[in-house]
């Protein structure tokens, strides 16, 4: 802990005192009672009532400072910038004898969230069956989570996951129509001419992605517009 004098700047750490404190009850009190009001404004920001848990670390019982008036005391979130997972309320007192301190505190916010239905393969495409909702605490999971299985369904898995596993933005991918070194059917044409040539992917690609591809005929490499499995498309 450290303590600077004039306007004391102190870190709450835990500790084993179980002794007696008032600051320790003030501190404990204008800290759950700001998290109670930001957690519950920024829950209902995300629509639902999704439910939450204040807990503070243990505060230090040898502290030893005046306590102080209701009027002159203040919080603020520190750290990070939402009321969610680890977090750090600075607790300001304005009075005669000011000072500052820092209070940490986990905040869970449960929601229900896209989680796989069953064990997953890499390059695996999810489907409706392969993925369900389950409440899980958002505030260990930063943001990598989705609330819509629509969000996951049609899109590709980068690695393998377990069952049970919460999917978010780091696992998922647009689903690759086309990998390099597929064959594939180069299209190219207008409302009276269509012209089909066979040709090789030099890269992967999703849907309505613009990738390189050598016509396997005349090996030259253009740029195509992927727009189905095995199916490019060049402009005119």
């Amino acid at each position: 802990m450290r303590f600077i004098t004039g306007c004391a700047v102190l870190a709450i750490f835990f500790s084993a005192s179980t002794h007696a404190n008032p600051l320790i009850d003030q501190l404990i009190g204008v800290t759950n009672q700001y998290l109670e009001r930001e957690v519950s404004e920024y829950a209902r920001s995300l629509g639902g009532e999704p439910r939450h848990e204040i807990r503070l670390s243990r505060l230090d019982a040898r502290l030893r400072l005046p306590l102080c008036a209701e009027d002159a005391l203040s919080a603020q979130l520190e750290s990070p910038d939402v009321p969610i997972g680890r977090v750090t309320v600075r607790v300001t007192c304005n009075g005669p004898s000011p000072w500052r301190l820092f209070v940490p505190a986990q905040v869970s916010l449960y929601q229900h969230v896209v989680v796989s239905s069953r064990p997953l393969q890499r390059r695996d495409v999810v489907s409706a069956q392969d993925v369900r909702l389950a409440e899980r605490d958002t505030g260990l999971l930063g943001n990598n989570y989705l609330l819509d299985p629509a969000q996951a369904i049609g899109m590709q898995l980068k690695r393998n996951v377990n069952a049970d596993t919460v999917l978010g933005h780091t696992q998922l991918e647009r689903n690759r129509l086309v990998q390099r070194g597929d064959k594939v059917v180069i299209s190219a044409g207008n409302a009276s001419v269509d012209v089909r040539m066979p040709g090789e992917a030099l890269e992967d690609g999703t849907l309505g992605a613009q990738i390189r591809v050598r016509n396997t005929r005349s090996n030259r490499v253009v740029r195509a517009r992927v727009t189905g499995p095995g199916q490019v498309e060049v402009g005119m």
